[in-house]
C-alpha cells in the first residue's frame, strides 16, 4: 500500500478500500465460489482508476502489466457480447492475479450481462463449451466514467453561486449521489449487486498537482537511469507545467504535457552534447529554458 500512497494522490478514501480488501485476500478465507474480490472504479478521466490497478499487481507480481486488461470500449456493439466468450487472443490464459475491464460504460447492454455469471461465479464458459476460465482466484477490478459527465455540470452550476452556498449545496447533494443516480440508471440492478464495492475517486485538485509533477519527474529520472542521466527543474520550471492546467483531464494531461514539451528539448540536448550527464532547466517569461553551467551550481 504504501507504493499506491505514493503514485496516487489525494485519494485516500478509495485506497484505504482497497486496503481493506488486500487484507481480505491475503487472509486467505475468501469463498471458493467466486472471485477474490470484485471491484468497480469511478471517476473521471486521469484520477488514477487504471494506474491503481497497474500499482498493484507491481507491488505483487514485480511488473505493472502482470494483468490482464479488457478495452471494453472494443465491445460496444451487440453481436461483440460473443467476444469475450469466443477466446480472442490477450483474453484467455490470465485466469490468475488480477483481471481490468476498463471503461466498462462503453461495452453493450449483452457485453455487460454476459459478465455477471463471472462476477457471480468466478467461471467464463466459451463458447464451443469445452472450455472455462476460472477467476476464482482473480481480483476483478472494473472502471468507468458513468456518471462523470453529469456530476462536472453540477458543479460547474454551483460555481456560480458564493462559496458557503456551494458547500452546503455539496453537503446536502454531494457529486457521489450525482454518479450513482447515472449508474443505477445505465447498469442493470442485477449487475450492481454482484459487485463487491464500488469506489469514488476524486477529481485531481489544485493543490495535487506540484506533487503530481514530481512523480512524473521521477518516473522520467528513472528511464534515464540506464544513461546515468538525470534531469532537474526549477521551482518556477515545475509550475510551467500545472499552472492553468484543466482538472477536468486529470493527471494524464500532466504526464502529456511533460512528454511534449519537456523530453523534446532534453532529447535535443543530450543528442547535441552527448558528453553530458545532466540538464537543469529554468521557466523565463512562460518558456522552458536551459540553464547555463554557472548557473546550476
Amino acid at each position: 500500500m504504501q507504493l499506491l500512497r505514493e503514485r496516487i494522490i489525494g485519494q485516500d478514501a478509495a485506497l484505504n478500500e482497497i486496503e481493506k480488501m488486500l487484507h481480505v485476500v491475503k487472509a486467505d478465507f475468501s469463498s471458493p465460489d467466486r472471485s477474490l474480490s470484485v471491484t468497480l472504479m469511478l471517476a473521471p478521466t486521469g484520477v488514477g482508476k487504471t494506474e491503481t490497478v497497474r500499482l498493484i499487481a507491481e507491488a505483487i507480481y514485480g511488473r505493472p502489466d502482470a494483468f490482464c486488461r479488457i478495452d471494453m470500449n472494443t465491445l460496444a456493439q451487440e453481436h461483440y457480447a460473443a467476444a469475450l466468450t469466443g477466446a480472442p487472443p490477450g483474453y484467455v490464459g490470465s485466469k490468475e492475479g488480477h483481471s481490468l475491464f476498463d471503461e466498462l460504460e462503453k461495452a453493450s447492454n449483452e457485453v455487460i450481462r454476459g459478465l455477471m455469471n463471472v462476477l457471480d461465479t468466478g467461471r467464463l464458459t466459451l463458447t464451443a463449451g469445452t472450455k472455462t476460465i476460472d477467476f476464482r482466484n482473480c481480483m476483478i477490478f472494473m472502471t468507468s466514467n458513468v456518471g462523470a459527465q453529469a456530476a462536472q455540470q453540477y458543479l460547474d452550476k454551483l460555481s456560480y453561486l458564493p462559496e458557503k452556498m456551494q458547500a452546503l449545496c455539496l453537503k446536502r447533494v454531494p457529486t457521489q449521489r450525482i454518479i450513482e443516480k447515472v449508474m443505477q440508471r445505465k447498469f442493470d440492478p442485477e449487475f450492481l449487486n454482484r459487485i463487491d464495492r464500488s469506489l469514488h475517486y476524486q477529481a485531481v485538485q489544485h493543490d495535487a498537482l506540484p506533487r503530481l509533477v514530481e512523480i512524473e519527474l521521477d518516473k522520467l529520472n528513472k528511464r534515464l537511469q540506464h544513461q546515468q542521466r538525470s534531469v532537474h527543474l526549477s521551482a518556477s520550471a515545475k509550475a510551467y507545467f500545472y499552472q492553468d492546467h484543466d482538472i477536468r483531464y486529470g493527471a494524464r494531461h500532466l504526464g502529456r504535457k511533460m512528454r511534449t514539451e519537456l523530453e523534446p528539448i532534453l532529447a535535443l540536448y543530450f543528442l547535441n552534447q552527448p558528453e553530458q550527464f545532466s540538464l537543469h532547466l529554468d521557466c523565463v517569461d512562460g518558456q522552458l529554458v536551459v540553464l547555463p553551467e554557472q548557473a546550476k551550481a
